[in-house]
């Protein structure tokens, strides 16, 4: 019984780490590599283009910035977990889309609202 449930626990926090999003203003290298689609010469192109000219406003911006990636690419990789745009902006929608799809808003176990979004990966 307890093998299933360490079983249950692992597989539960693969998942979580795999839907994980990857902004792709705070991205490391590494980080850039982790989205399916993007190989080490894309996630240079990305770091130098954003260490060049700041960093990416939005997806169309990330599309016409990073030679090689149209709108098509820069879609199927949000798809895969990737984050484009500022965050306070990304987090304050998901967190209020996140509440809306609810009906109510989290709270923490001192009975205070949580800013925390969930993001899930369709």
């Amino acid at each position: 019984m307890l093998k299933k449930i360490l079983v249950t626990a692992a597989m539960l926090a693969a998942f979580g780490h795999a839907c994980a999003t990857v902004d792709v203003n705070t991205a490391n290298e590494d980080a850039l590599r982790s989205i399916k689609g993007i190989g080490p010469s894309k996630a240079k192109s990305i770091l130098d283009e954003r260490t060049a000219h700041g960093p990416f406003k939005d997806p169309s911006n990330l599309a016409k910035r990073v030679k090689g990636m149209g709108g098509h690419t820069v879609e199927r990789l949000q798809a895969e977990g990737l984050a484009v745009g500022p965050v306070d902006a990304a987090g304050g929608a998901q967190a209020a889309n996140a509440q809306n799809k609810t009906g109510a808003a989290q709270t923490t176990a001192a009975g205070q609202k949580s800013d925390a979004a969930v993001v899930v990966k369709k």
